[in-house]
């Protein structure tokens, strides 16, 4: 039998995926039954809720729970990723509801929020947030309070629309939604530099930094790291920096960031990725001050989920929810856009991009 297991834990998605071939010897056992005993920590309701949603195949095909398992089949199965044993507090941290109904909760999340606890940071989080905010809705006497399910997350710093299921069979809907990239996500990025054309597109594998375990790398051979593809298109221009929308095909670890860093572009004042310094500009001292008032406007990388489009995961209809600039952002425009209107391009003397820093992040 081969067993070949993909997980996908990365910022944007938090689901598993088994494939498995069964051998040419096995016999005839319930779909359910053999999942359940290869699968660890995975229960039989977790499996019949996920082959209700669709999310098991044998052999291409959606499969019920109790169809036959025979020699040769190729099984799949999407499953989100399983609560965690971990008790976690709730805590009475505010949060921007766009939209809420019994099966899906969507956010507006606001930047300096950590999503998901973890690496001894058990408060604080998106997480700890959720459990306060299930424990205030009316529930049935005996219900228990729903648990807070992610099938993707946010960098601490990245604000945007999220959405979070709230029961196992809304979730398994959701997970097999960015499994199957039906789902729209779109961000906007204010990024270092000019583009020469309109729009793009990046394709790299992304996996982690050989030199920096806590940032991310693109292996444009393929060598490393998994599949990764990010369309991007330009909104706004304002000489030095640039403002895109990014539409994610994939969900990797910091995809935009280090997509756009390998490009040349990093984020604006993106530390991690180099965007924390003069990248494009003039030799002026007075454009380097411009610059750091920006950067103290926006202490973070500039970096928003403004749209998600999802197909809801019990009525099946189509829904579009957006969020609008955080303030922080719209106040950097607000500058740029004055500063660009204000300076011929002839009064600047410019620099190309800093070569060498962009090497060194590489």
């Amino acid at each position: 039998m081969e067993n070949e297991e993909v997980e996908a834990g990365e910022e944007q998605e938090l689901y598993e995926h088994h494939r498995i071939v069964c051998d040419p010897g096995q016999s005839l056992v319930r779909l359910d039954k053999f999942l359940f005993d290869r699968l660890a920590h995975t229960s039989r309701n977790r499996i019949q809720v996920a082959a209700k949603a669709g999310n098991v195949l044998v052999n291409g095909k959606s499969a019920k729970p109790s169809q036959k398992v025979k020699p040769g089949d190729e099984i799949s199965i999407v499953l989100p990723y399983p609560q965690r044993e971990v008790e976690l507090a709730p805590e009475d941290i505010p949060l921007t509801v766009l939209y809420e109904d019994e099966h899906i909760l969507v956010i507006d999340k606001q930047a300096g929020l950590v999503v998901h606890p973890g690496h001894g940071n058990w408060t604080g989080t998106l997480v700890n947030a959720l459990l306060f905010h299930f424990g205030k809705l009316p529930s049935t006497p005996g219900a228990e309070i729903p648990r807070p399910g992610l099938v993707h997350r946010l960098d601490k710093d990245t604000s945007g629309v999220m959405v979070v299921g709230k029961t196992e069979e809304a979730l398994t809907h959701l997970a097999r939604q960015f499994f199957d990239r039906t789902s729209d996500r779109r961000y906007n990025a204010l990024v270092w530099g000019d583009f020469e054309e309109d729009e793009g597109v990046i394709e790299g594998h992304i996996g982690r930094s050989p030199k920096d375990r806590t940032v991310q790398h693109v292996y444009p051979e393929g060598d490393q790291g998994r599949s990764a593809t990010t369309r991007w298109k330009v909104l706004e221009r304002f000489r030095y920096i640039t403002l895109v929308e990014c539409k994610l095909e994939t969900g990797r670890t910091h995809q935009i960031r280090v997509h756009m860093q390998y490009m040349g572009h990093p984020l604006f004042n993106d530390s991690a990725y180099g965007g924390d310094r003069v990248l494009k500009g003039t030799t002026f001292t007075k454009y380097k001050q411009f610059v750091e008032n920006c950067f103290h406007l926006l202490p973070r990388q500039a970096l928003h989920a403004r749209t998600l489009d999802i197909d809801h995961p019990i009525t099946g209809e189509r829904m579009h929810f957006e969020s609008a600039l955080p303030a922080d952002m719209e106040a950097v425009l607000a500058k740029w856009r004055i500063y660009t209107a204000a300076k011929p391009l002839d009064d600047d003397k410019e620099e190309p991009l800093d070569k060498e820093a962009l090497n060194n992040m590489k």
